[in-house]
């Protein structure tokens, strides 16, 4: 069952209970003022019959789904010719509908818009009749062609802009469907499409479903996928593919990025929370497995310093063995065995149970060993244990940024006194900017880091320099609007902390270069935003950093693949005393269906 499927069947359990399905023959014969389904679906997006009974609505089913969210999609098969308003419409039952595709139906019952998530979640509605009465006319009758979503027939803008007097709403709106994608899709609804030999862009989930490119000349990755480059290039033909048999009757093709879905996928056009307009698969395409293989990155030189960053997503000791082995080999495999390794998502060392534990020392021991084991360095680490229950994350989880490093390639410079909510300070020492303390947290009582990660600071020695490390964990982009947003443009309302957080950070790197203007620095970890971002903004500030993912192609810029869009979310960036340098996005994780963390690691190298 898919995650909005839940959520459906959880909000109308009330209209489930009432439904009633009846399986009599009746006459074809309609009255000559008898409903359709494009005066239901109407222009715009929300029904002109919204909340109004009708009678006898009649299609054929081109769908039954029997899990989840149960009910079927059927069309019309006398259009209007109105490119606007959809012949198609998903008919809730909430039990097991008596219905099979290629029967003739007439449908009684309310008019309503179900908005997936909910009213806070800022999703479109989908358009449906609820508590439905339901007469089978005929079996077996033939389904209308179905529509091809191609470079042809989807506009590459992705959406209009929102009503200004309806708060940016997009809902009131008539629909242009030959102008936007989401206007397409909607216009579409319900109604069967049909993709030819697709590419994969999002690898296949345990929610049984893949992301797929319709466009596949948007932004294309050097490794198959679709790049997400800015704020108004979504990659319209980006769409999600699930499928209508249930996963206990046949399971769903594992794909990764860069795989083609071949062949015919053809099924109903739904709309759901997570992901917006997706294919509800009746006939699948076959996965071409085009071979992608995991990166690895070079070895350092003797005189080069490498410092990488992995989200290692929720780490602890109740994960098993083969999560540990697994990460292990990437750091060693993938990374070459960095000298410093800044490590986010560590748990403490019973997990997400919720009690008063805040050490991992027996998370970085189980890791650290794995390491070892791969034929990795010793490495040891710093971090800073956090307040219980202080940090955002898992419930119970206290996740913190952890420093690894390779002793026998770089030294960590102790300085006592940084506890959970000692802020560390920049002092000078024989010309040189040092910390008052290492490890220590950066301005950790400051409002920016309510409920979030504290970033991590340290001071490290490098061939007879100093290296000044923060490692970071930003706030998430929960309760951000998705592209799909009934509102254009979306409402990102997480920025505003990432914003305040990347200030504090870019305040800390002004007073180490306010003592040393060639001081050796690097901001590493999950920024958790865009590199074209304003959080992004705030963080190079003054020139007092620069971001290492400019120094990349654009074909290789992204670290995560959500929606199918490969974007950035973990970044490094450098002060300017770090002169020149290799950086390397190590892809591993986000473009396999088999994840380690759904994060690609980075490692940046450079002679201080």
């Amino acid at each position: 069952m898919s995650r909005s499927q839940a959520a459906r069947t959880a909000a109308l359990t009330v209209a489930a209970l009432t439904s009633t399905l009846l399986a009599a023959p009746a006459s074809a014969a309609e009255p000559a003022d008898t409903v359709r389904i494009h005066d239901i679906q109407g222009t715009t997006r929300v029904s002109p019959l919204a909340g109004e009974q009708v009678s006898q609505v009649s299609g054929v089913v081109t769908g039954v789904r029997t899990y989840g969210s149960r009910g079927f999609w059927m069309q019309d098969t006398a259009p209007d010719g109105d490119p606007a308003t959809s012949e198609g419409l998903f008919v809730f039952t909430g039990s097991v509908p008596r219905v099979a595709v290629g029967d003739l139906v007439q449908v009684s019952g309310t008019v309503t818009e179900y908005r997936p998530g909910g009213n806070s979640s800022g999703n479109q509605t989908l358009t449906q009749i609820s508590r439905p009465q339901v007469t089978v006319v005929s079996s077996g009758n033939p389904l209308p062609a179905p529509v091809t979503l191609d470079s042809a027939s989807v506009p590459e803008a992705y959406a209009p802009q929102g009503d200004p007097a309806a708060g940016g709403s997009i809902e009131g709106l008539e629909l242009r469907p030959q102008a936007y994608a989401l206007d397409l899709y909607e216009s579409l609804e319900g109604m069967d499409v049909r993709i030819r030999d697709a590419r994969v862009v999002g690898p296949s989930t345990r929610y049984a479903e893949l992301w797929v490119t319709v466009r596949p000349e948007q932004n294309p990755s050097a490794r198959g996928g679709t790049v997400y480059g800015g704020y108004d290039e979504q990659n319209s033909g980006r769409l999600k593919v699930e499928s209508l048999t249930p996963l206990s009757q046949e399971p769903f093709p594992t794909a990764n990025t860069g795989d083609v879905l071949a062949g015919a996928t053809t099924g109903p056009l739904d709309y759901e929370q997570y992901g917006g307009y997706h294919v509800v698969a009746r006939e699948l395409g076959e996965v071409e497995d085009r071979g992608l293989e995991r990166e690895r990155t070079r070895a350092q030189r003797r005189g080069e310093l490498a410092v990488a960053t992995y989200n290692v997503e929720n780490l602890h000791p109740g994960n098993d063995q083969e999560k540990f082995d697994r990460l292990a080999r990437g750091v060693v495999e993938n990374l070459a065995s960095p000298d410093i390794l800044a490590l986010e998502e560590i748990q403490d060392d019973n997990g997400p149970v919720n009690d008063e534990v805040v050490s991992a020392d027996a998370t970085l021991a189980k890791f650290t060993e794995a390491i070892a084991a791969a034929g990795g360095p010793r490495y040891e680490w710093r971090a800073v244990d956090p307040v219980d229950d202080a940090d955002g994350g898992q419930p119970g989880g206290n996740i913190r940024n952890v420093f690894l490093f390779n002793p026998e390639r770089v030294s960590f410079v102790d300085r006592p006194g940084g506890g959970a909510t000692t802020a560390v300070g920049v002092e000078r020492e024989r010309g040189r900017a040092v910390l008052t303390h290492s490890p220590a947290r950066v301005a950790p009582n400051d409002t920016a880091w309510e409920d979030s990660r504290k970033p991590l600071a340290g001071e490290f020695r490098f061939r007879g320099r100093t290296v000044i490390v923060v490692a970071n964990h930003f706030a998430s982009k929960g309760g951000d609007q998705s592209l799909h947003a009934a509102v254009q443009p979306p409402n990102r309302s997480s920025e505003v902390q990432r914003t305040a957080q990347a200030r504090v950070v870019n305040h800390f790197v002004r007073q180490v270069l306010a003592v040393e203007r060639k001081a050796n620095v690097v901001v590493l970890g999950d920024i958790n935003d865009f590199e074209f971002s304003a959080t992004t903004r705030e963080l190079t500030a003054g020139g007092a950093l620069r971001s290492a993912v400019l120094s990349l192609p654009e074909e290789e810029r992204y670290t995560y693949v959500y929606d199918g869009n490969a974007q950035v979310l973990d970044q490094t960036l450098v002060s300017p005393g770090v002169g020149r340098f290799d950086y390397d996005i190590v892809h591993v994780n986000a473009e396999f269906a088999d994840q380690a963390s759904d994060h690609d690691p980075q490692v940046i190298r450079f002679r201080p």
